[in-house]
């Protein structure tokens, strides 16, 4: 029997904050947990909503780390703690470089969004993403083969190409481009040369068009048909990328004294926020794990898969579990949605509770007021990614209310999630259960009752709340080596349902005649 005073730290990086757990290694329990939001970000600096243009300073995920950390650690002896595992969003790159820093961290360039993070939500790229796209088109290989199909504007490539277009400067200056998650862990570990920076096989695989059939990354030859610019590229990158349960490293002995940790605390490998959430989860084969945020995520993992499952974002080989191919899918936009609606109304100066807005809405009866919408207020992800796609509110009357339009907002995001389950099912792969994750998931009991009418199916929602970091710590314990591997630490620490939600068959058919309405207007959804 494990010893109950040996911890683990899990950090999941959101768009907003940072959240960090302290976890017995033994039974998973939270210990400790601190939230930290970005101050820069918060602020509203480096981003321009009109040119979709999100981006996020180095120094806020540094600072706010360290808060976390330190408040998480209060009265524990640091030599309890044994490992420490993070995600962040994807892809959020940043060009770095030759000792793997972030161009934003040196004076010249302080102050210079294009040497920062671009957020996973940035969507300057757009004309990047098409000449891509275009490339792919031309080619003999599908690169985005195993992403679905199609390139987006919110990945790897994408982001890199937009940067290296507009900024001559950033452009000289970078050796290399590093994922927010893979920086994290060089940065904790000490490493100093951007060649050495250990690649995570989630990012590499569904974000960068990484795979083993061309040996790594897309070939020169492609890279440079795209563009011009992109000629080296490939070489200042990377050929390998290690799944999350592999160890990174130490602690430096410079980020330990600054955490109060010692250097023997095993760092591990990294990957993306949705993906270790469903570690935390406890994802099995057949097993849909939604994260419920700002965004969503519709994860799986199957033993092997002998095809490409088209319309996606990604299907690769140890990108959730290692042996187990993970697939995502997911939506731009679904918490934000709801984020939207609630400054729309507030434009008049009043308070708008999103709370009330629910309790208004659970009285009304499934497409109230014949307000129809579309969720695609963030383009599309899937099925099919298309990020010029646009969000609609249909049948406004001046007898609508706040409520009714919240409801149609509510409907279609879950709408959104039934076309994914049914894109996954039309290229038979077979979803036995549905489990929620993520803030929404905890909040809002009205959503998660439609989401097992609208899908027919229980929803159990994971008691943890921050089941993200709860899955960065069992890599930590796996990559500690105080389990066998990351699924004996996964089944001994991962969060259990606590609430279950059972599909109502009279709501259900009431929403099978919505749903049909939402995707005769996905079908004519304009572009931006």
């Amino acid at each position: 029997m494990m010893k109950q005073d040996v911890f683990l730290i899990g950090l999941d990086f959101g768009s907003d904050s940072v959240r960090g757990v302290l976890v017995h290694a033994a039974d998973g329990r939270i210990a400790a947990e601190a939230v930290r939001e970005y101050p820069r970000w918060g602020d509203g600096r480096y981003c321009c909503g009109e040119r979709a243009e999100f981006r996020q300073h180095p120094l806020d995920y540094l600072e706010s780390m360290t808060s976390v950390i330190r408040a998480v650690l209060r009265g524990v002896a640091p030599e309890t703690v044994r490992g420490i595992g993070l995600d962040t969003t994807g892809s959020t790159p940043c060009a770095v470089d030759a000792a793997g820093r972030p161009l934003a961290l040196q004076e010249e360039f302080a102050d210079d969004p294009d040497a920062m993070f671009v957020l996973w939500k940035d969507h300057s790229a757009e004309a990047e993403c098409a000449d891509i796209n275009r490339a792919l088109r031309n080619s003999s290989v599908d690169y985005a083969r195993y992403e679905g199909g199609i390139y987006s504007s919110e990945w790897f490539w994408s982001k890199l190409l937009h940067v290296l277009r507009r900024s001559a400067k950033v452009r000289n200056a970078a050796a290399s481009w590093v994922e927010h998650c893979d920086w994290m862990a060089a940065e904790l570990t000490g490493c100093r040369d951007a060649r050495k920076i250990r690649r995570n096989r989630c990012c590499a695989g569904h974000k960068a068009m990484w795979h083993p059939a061309w040996n790594g990354l897309p070939p020169e030859e492609f890279l440079t048909a795209v563009d011009p610019l992109l000629s080296g590229w490939r070489g200042k990158l990377y050929d390998e990328s290690s799944t999350a349960d592999i160890p990174v490293g130490t602690l430096s002995p410079a980020w330990a004294e600054k955490l109060g940790l010692t250097e023997e605390t095993v760092v591990a490998g990294t990957l993306l926020d949705a993906h270790c959430g469903t570690v935390g989860a406890g994802i099995r084969p057949g097993e849909l794990v939604k994260v419920f945020g700002t965004s969503s995520c519709d994860m799986l993992v199957v033993p092997a898969l002998d095809r490409a499952i088209p319309g996606i974002c990604g299907q690769v080989d140890g990108s959730i579990l290692p042996g187990m191919v993970g697939l995502e899918a997911g939506q731009a936009a679904f918490g934000d949605v709801y984020a939207w609606f609630r400054r729309l109304l507030a434009c008049g100066g009043g308070k708008v509770s999103l709370a009330e807005l629910e309790r208004e809405a659970a009285l009304l009866a499934p497409g109230a007021g014949g307000v129809r919408a579309l969720d695609y207020f963030n383009g599309r992800r899937t099925p099919y990614a298309d990020p010029g796609k646009t969000g609609e509110i249909r049948g406004l009357t001046i007898h609508t209310t706040p409520a009714m339009i919240y409801r149609a907002l509510l409907e279609a995001t879950l709408f959104g999630t039934r076309a994914i389950v049914e894109h996954y099912r039309k290229y038979d792969i077979a979803i036995s259960g549905i489990t929620a994750i993520g803030g929404i998931s905890r909040k809002s009991e009205l959503l998660m009752q439609m989401a097992s009418d609208i899908l027919g199916k229980p929803v159990k929602v994971a008691a943890a709340a921050q089941t993200g970091a709860l899955g960065g710590a069992i890599f930590a314990a796996a990559a500690a080596k105080l389990y066998p591997d990351v699924f004996q630490a996964m089944a001994a620490m991962r969060s259990r349902p606590d609430r279950v939600y059972e599909p109502d068959p009279a709501r259900g058919a009431c929403y099978d005649k919505l749903y049909r309405d939402y995707r005769k207007m996905a079908e004519l959804a304009p572009e931006a």
